[in-house]
C-alpha cells in the first residue's frame, strides 16, 4: 500500500477551475518532497465555502489503483 501526505490550500476562485473541468487532475508536493497527481473529482467531499483546505493523505495499492483520499487531523500528520 502506497501512502501520499500533504498539504491543499485552495481557494474557492482556484477550485472553480476543477469544478469546471478546466483542470481534471491535481498535482501536490507531499511532505517527503514527492510530487503526486490524482483526479480532480476526488477532492469533491472536501469542499467548504472557504475552498479546499487542510492535511490529508492519498492511499493506492502498490500498482497506484484503488485510490482514496482523506483529510487528517492537525495531530494526525507526520
Amino acid at each position: 500500500m502506497k501512502r501520499f501526505e500533504f498539504r491543499l490550500d485552495i481557494s474557492p476562485e482556484r477550485y472553480l477551475s476543477y469544478y469546471r473541468g478546466t483542470v481534471s487532475q491535481v498535482v501536490v508536493q507531499c511532505f517527503n518532497g514527492v510530487s503526486v497527481q490524482f483526479p480532480a473529482s476526488m477532492l469533491t467531499q472536501f469542499v467548504s465555502t472557504g475552498g479546499v483546505r487542510g492535511n490529508f493523505v492519498l492511499t493506492c495499492d502498490d500498482n497506484f489503483k484503488s485510490s482514496h483520499l482523506q483529510r487528517l487531523a492537525a495531530h494526525d500528520v507526520k
